[in-house]
C-alpha cells in the first residue's frame, strides 16, 4: 500500500461522521405495530427532520447512502396511505403504505387477582407511577449512529408473542400485548441487546422490576418482571452485558422476561431488531 493511499484513508476517515456512514437497519414491516423504513430520497450532508403522527421519527443513512426514517407504528393504525412529515430547507410529504395485520386472542389466567382487579392503593400507585414510565419512554437523544442489530435478552423460548389481544381472567376488557415474552426460570441472567444507557429502574405495580434503556433518537428498550436489578440510572451498557435476572414481579402468570421495544414512544414488534427470529 502507498503512503499516499495510506494517507487518504486516513484522511477519508477524519473527515467522514460515523452518522453518514450505512448502518443496519430494522427489518421493514409496515403493519399496525410494526416499524416503516421508508427511503426519503434524500443524500444531503445534513440529516432532515421527520415526524410521524407529530412524533419525531429516527433517521439514519440506508446502504444506497440516502436518508432513511426509521418509524414505529401504533397497533391501533388502519391499512392505507400515511404521511412523514419531512423538513430541511423546505417542509415536504413523504407517503408510504400501511398493510393489514389481524392479531389472535388469547385468554390469560392471572392468579393474583389483584393485578387484575386493582384497589383504589393500587390505581393511586399505578398513575403515580406512569408519568416516570411514560417519561422515560419519550426519551430523545440525539447522535447519529443508533445500534439496531439486536441479540436476544435472555436465553428462553417466545411464550407470548408481540400484539396479541389478550383477556385477563376472562374480563370484558382486551388489550393488546405490547412486549414480547421470553418464558426462562427464575434468576435467568438477562443481557442487553445492544449497546446504550440505563435511563431508570424501578419497581413498579404491574411491571414489577424494571429496567429502561436508551439506544438513541428515540429507540428505548424496556425489561419487566426482573427479579433482580444489576444496573443503575446512568450506567452505560454495552451489548450482552448482564443487566438483571429473570423474575415474576408484577402482573405475571409465572416467571419470565417482558422486553418491550419503542419506538417514536411506540410499541414496536422486537423480533424486528433482532439478528435471527429464533
Amino acid at each position: 500500500m502507498s503512503k499516499l493511499f495510506k494517507h487518504l484513508v486516513i484522511f477519508y476517515f477524519c473527515i467522514v461522521s460515523p452518522g453518514l456512514l450505512a448502518q443496519d437497519l430494522p427489518r421493514h414491516n409496515p403493519v399496525p405495530g410494526g416499524v416503516a423504513v421508508v427511503d426519503l430520497k434524500l443524500n444531503s450532508a445534513k440529516a432532515p427532520v421527520v415526524e410521524f403522527l407529530k412524533r419525531r421519527v429516527m433517521v439514519v443513512k440506508g446502504k444506497n447512502n440516502n436518508w432513511h426514517a426509521v418509524v414505529g407504528l401504533p397497533l391501533t393504525l388502519k391499512k392505507g396511505s400515511q404521511t412523514l412529515t419531512v423538513k430541511t430547507e423546505d417542509t415536504r410529504k413523504r407517503k408510504f403504505s400501511i398493510k393489514h395485520k389481524k392479531y389472535e386472542l388469547r385468554q390469560i389466567t392471572i392468579p393474583n387477582e389483584r393485578m387484575v382487579s386493582p384497589t383504589k392503593e393500587d390505581i393511586e400507585r399505578h398513575l403515580k407511577e406512569k408519568p416516570l414510565m411514560t417519561a422515560a419512554l419519550n426519551t430523545w437523544t440525539e447522535q447519529d449512529e443508533v445500534p439496531m442489530s439486536f441479540i436476544k435478552p435472555v436465553e428462553g423460548r417466545f411464550s407470548s408473542q408481540f400484539g396479541l389481544r389478550r383477556q385477563y381472567n376472562k374480563q370484558k376488557r382486551i388489550r393488546n400485548h405490547t412486549g414480547l415474552d421470553i418464558a426462562a426460570p427464575n434468576g435467568t441472567p438477562i443481557i442487553a441487546p445492544a449497546k446504550g444507557r440505563v435511563i431508570r429502574t424501578g419497581n413498579y405495580f404491574f411491571t414489577g422490576g424494571t429496567v429502561f434503556i436508551d439506544h438513541g433518537q428515540g429507540l428505548v428498550t424496556l425489561y419487566c418482571h426482573l427479579s433482580k436489578i444489576d444496573v443503575k440510572e446512568g450506567d452505560e451498557v454495552n451489548q450482552s452485558d448482564r443487566i438483571g435476572e429473570v423474575g415474576s414481579t408484577g402482573r405475571v402468570s409465572g416467571p419470565h422476561l417482558h422486553w418491550v421495544v419503542s419506538l417514536n414512544n411506540t410499541k414496536v414488534e422486537p423480533k424486528l431488531f433482532l439478528k435471527t427470529n429464533n
